[in-house]
């Protein structure tokens, strides 16, 4: 990690804010799509990241039926809610609230993620995240953490973290992708509430604050974060967050870049065109 100083250009700052945009998928679920949009088509390695957020029953109903994924991996995060998953690899399991499914699909899978409930609020983020091309074809894994093997950690007054990819001090998080590295974090702030934090250096890094008010960044660089906008940040490796009047709560994620060529159509993200035609031969005959 680097050392920490009172040096505010080793700050990371906002570079530019994108808004999500209305989206839906699968079998017509409601959601926010904020990368993977016009706006923001991807920030290597992160590809897709939609927040799905409702508390009518007919916007998520429907669910993902049955659908193929061959190249990167998915990062399913419930805040609220219950959610099946299952696959043609005979793999499933039920994602409750606060827990995390980091899904490495590799060479290919078929699966469904379908809501456990009828009615109730439904809330949580789909991250999606590259494969470097010498992992594209592994075989398929799941990194699935209950909430409460998600080390919960209070590194400051008021401040309130969930820690599922990465460190934050001596802590870990569970989940491990030597490729990209990750860092995910939840992070909960009380009213006034500030934090800092190391960042590795090199990796992409962006902060999408889904409560209240926060400002990121220090001295003149310091920018105010509204609700449902996503900062990416650049600069220094630390990173700053004061909340607002009303507290506020983030996510904040980063990742090495692989800097690969992508071919991208649909659910298959590979780095040729050839790979990505192979790709949609192989699920219609049946080899996923």
């Amino acid at each position: 990690m680097p050392t920490v100083t009172s040096d505010t250009t080793r700050h990371a700052r906002i570079v530019r804010t994108v808004r999500g945009q209305p989206a839906s998928d699968g079998a017509g679920v409601k959601l926010t799509r904020v990368i993977g949009s016009p706006q923001l088509p991807d920030l290597d390695p992160f590809l897709l990241l939609d927040e799905f957020g409702t508390d009518r029953p007919e916007d998520y109903l429907a669910g993902f039926p049955e659908h193929p994924h061959r190249g990167f991996e998915t990062v399913t995060y419930m805040l609220d809610g219950r959610m099946r998953h299952k696959d043609n690899h005979g793999n499933e399991g039920v994602l409750v609230p606060g827990s995390v499914q980091w899904m490495t699909a590799g060479r290919g899978l078929v699966h469904s993620e379908m809501p456990e409930q009828l009615e109730g609020r439904m809330r949580g983020f789909q991250l999606w995240v590259n494969l470097p091309a010498r992992d594209k074809m592994t075989a398929p894994r799941y990194q699935e953490f209950a909430p409460e093997r998600i080390p919960q950690l209070q590194p400051a007054e008021g401040v309130r973290v969930k820690l599922i990819a990465g460190m934050v001090g001596e802590a870990q998080g569970p989940i491990a992708q030597p490729a990209t590295d990750p860092v995910y974090l939840d992070i909960e702030l009380a009213a006034g509430a500030r934090w800092e934090h190391p960042l590795p250096e090199g990796h992409s890094v962006f902060a999408y604050l889904f409560e209240g008010a926060a400002v990121i960044g220090a001295g003149e660089a310091a920018r105010p974060l509204a609700a449902q906008e996503l900062a990416v940040l650049g600069g220094g490796p630390l990173f700053e967050v004061q909340a607002g009047d009303a507290g506020g709560r983030l996510i904040l994620v980063a990742g090495r870049p692989l800097r690969e060529p992508v071919a991208r159509h649909g659910p298959f993200v590979m780095n040729t065109r050839q790979e990505l035609m192979q790709a949609f031969a192989d699920f219609q005959e049946g080899r996923f």
